[in-house]
């Protein structure tokens, strides 16, 4: 059966300004004078909160080690838990999107680098989690993207078969996972980290949700 397997942040949702505040609730505990926003910082958030909480240290101009994030990355999950669908919302189009693939037979999954727990709460939430066979988070096995085996893990869970899949993502963490599964990749290019993306080669950018399932019928044969 013909698996679409989605990344989650930046990609079927804009995630970005939830997680910034709960990093920046950790600096305000801190004492941070300075403090990160969705205009410079939002393509930082896809990277995960420990790169955010390294961001916001940077922007202090203060030193820190390892460390020093371990020991603030509780807060930040605790924070982002309680608050993690208050700014979140799905990208336009990707309810209708997702519905047309379902009907037309399509397996759905989501592949995400976010702490499982976290990303069944925020699906949940949005009243989206029934759309999808599968959700493999960065905990979920002892692999996370970009090594294949969390992609093709998520595939499995679909009941899908690797040779009729494809990745749809934003980041070059996406790219590098579909390059390694050896399947198609398609990137959304007008999330928060487009502009880390323009120099990739993928098979196909997307920029309307609505142009998807031409996409997964021509990439997947």
């Amino acid at each position: 059966m013909k698996t679409v397997i989605f990344d989650l942040d930046g990609t079927l949702a804009d995630t970005s300004a939830d997680l910034l505040n709960a990093a920046n609730s950790c600096f305000l505990a801190l004492g941070h004078k300075t403090f990160l926003n969705l205009t410079d910082h939002a393509h930082i958030a896809l990277r995960g909160g420990r790169a955010l909480l390294k961001a916001g240290f940077d922007l202090e101009e203060i030193s820190y080690t390892e460390e020093d994030i371990t020991a603030e990355y509780p807060l930040f999950l605790n924070t982002y838990e309680k608050t993690l669908s208050v700014q979140t919302s799905l990208y336009p189009g990707v309810r209708a999107s997702l519905k047309m693939l379902k009907e037309a037979g399509f397996n759905l999954g989501i592949c995400t680098n976010k702490p499982a727990y976290l990303a069944e709460k925020l699906m949940s939430n949005m009243n989206f989690r029934a759309e999808f066979s599968s959700l493999v988070g960065s905990d979920s096995i002892p692999f996370k993207k970009p090594q294949p085996e969390h992609y093709f893990e998520s595939v499995r869970r679909c009941g899908g078969n690797i040779e009729k899949s494809l990745l749809v993502g934003d980041t070059i963490t996406d790219f590098d996972t579909a390059r390694a599964a050896n399947v198609p990749i398609v990137l959304v290019d007008f999330g928060p980290g487009h502009h880390t993306i323009e120099h990739l080669n993928p098979d196909a950018f997307l920029s309307d949700y609505n142009d998807l399932f031409d996409i997964c019928n021509k990439l997947i044969s």
